[in-house]
């Protein structure tokens, strides 16, 4: 595989070398292993310093997983996770707890993943204690300035997570994460479980902290309207593995990889007349299974242009230019995308 070198060390922020994590499939009264979920199988990539890059693809293909392994919350199968020099897949106890001082995740659903017992200020002041970074007024002065920054009242600090919107919620996830002063976040769908009126909001709100703080993202998203709106590259994910890899403008004007163009060609134009004449790709059949993928191309079983080598080859993963990556045998070496490359 080709990994992806577009950027200079110095200026890269987290790379990832062939991650793999998989979940062993455990049956019979001792308990032995009989297969395994291949819910991430080989990504390589980098993130710098500054920038935002999208994780999209259908649910269940290893999004989560992925950042969940970055952040060393999953233990990957294989594979290497380096932030800046430092290798995180070779850290353990004590030096991985303080790196993750400068690595924090936002989950998914703030219903979940706020403690229902604890106050607001309880809940952001703990990686604070945790870490030994504030105590006292300190820790109070500390806690009512995220609030401010993630635009809460400083007045919600002794209230309890169910007085709170979602958005509300997810804002105070948010502040969380930022406690400690990190320098880069995993955000896991955050707006996924939010109201379509508070998403732009919170989306916003993100922006602006990492234009304000300096902050790295991966941002992990299935709406691909927001991922383009947010990020500055954009990655599409399929079955465990990356298909398709460039900046935002790249990927959505000339979509390289099959699955890149069915997703794209699902997003509805507000513009009937466009919208009526507009191809739409309609992929047939089901995903399937991590535990069983299909030899050479996974996407071969749903794809319209699929010929014999994609059965039986695995594509390789490779640069068509101006850091435009896509695995796919259709695209020739000038990165166009020619179904006759099968006759």
């Amino acid at each position: 595989m080709v990994q992806p070198q577009t950027q200079q060390r110095n200026d890269t922020l987290l790379r990832v070398r062939d991650l793999k994590v998989h979940f062993p499939i455990l049956r019979g009264l001792l308990q032995r292993q009989v297969g395994a979920v291949k819910a991430v199988d080989g990504l390589s990539f980098d993130i710098k310093r500054g920038e935002t890059l999208g994780l999209v693809g259908e649910s269940g293909c290893g999004k989560s997983t992925t950042g969940r392994a970055i952040l060393q919350i999953e233990q990957p199968s294989a594979g290497q996770v380096y932030f800046e020099e430092t290798e995180l897949t070779a850290l353990s106890g004590e030096p991985l707890r303080q790196m993750r001082r400068r690595m924090q995740m936002v989950f998914q659903d703030p219903y979940a993943s706020l403690n229902p017992r604890m106050t607001i200020g309880d809940v952001i002041s703990e990686p604070l204690e945790i870490f030994g970074l504030a105590a006292g007024r300190e820790k109070q002065a500390r806690v009512q300035y995220l609030l401010a920054v993630v635009g809460l009242s400083p007045e919600f600090t002794y209230r309890y997570p169910h007085e709170f919107s979602g958005g509300q919620r997810q804002r105070v996830a948010i502040a969380r994460a930022l406690a400690v002063n990190p320098d880069f976040l995993v955000c896991d769908e955050p707006i996924a479980a939010l109201d379509v009126s508070v998403q732009a909001q919170v989306i916003n709100l993100v922006q602006s902290l990492q234009r304000e703080l300096g902050l790295t993202y991966l941002f992990i998203a299935h709406d691909l309207s927001v991922v383009r709106h947010i990020s500055d590259r954009i990655a599409v994910m399929y079955l465990g593995k990356i298909v398709e890899l460039a900046d935002r403008v790249s990927l959505y004007e000339n979509p390289l990889h099959p699955y890149t163009q069915a997703l794209l060609s699902a997003i509805p134009i507000p513009d009937p007349t466009v919208e009526a004449k507009r191809q739409r790709i309609v992929l047939e059949g089901d995903v399937p299974s991590p535990t069983n993928p299909p030899s050479g191309c996974r996407f071969h079983t749903r794809c319209p242009w699929a010929i014999e080598r994609c059965h039986q080859i695995e594509p390789e993963f490779r640069d068509v230019g101006d850091g435009h990556y896509v695995a796919c045998h259709l695209v020739d070496a000038l990165g166009k995308f020619d179904p006759a490359l099968g006759d």
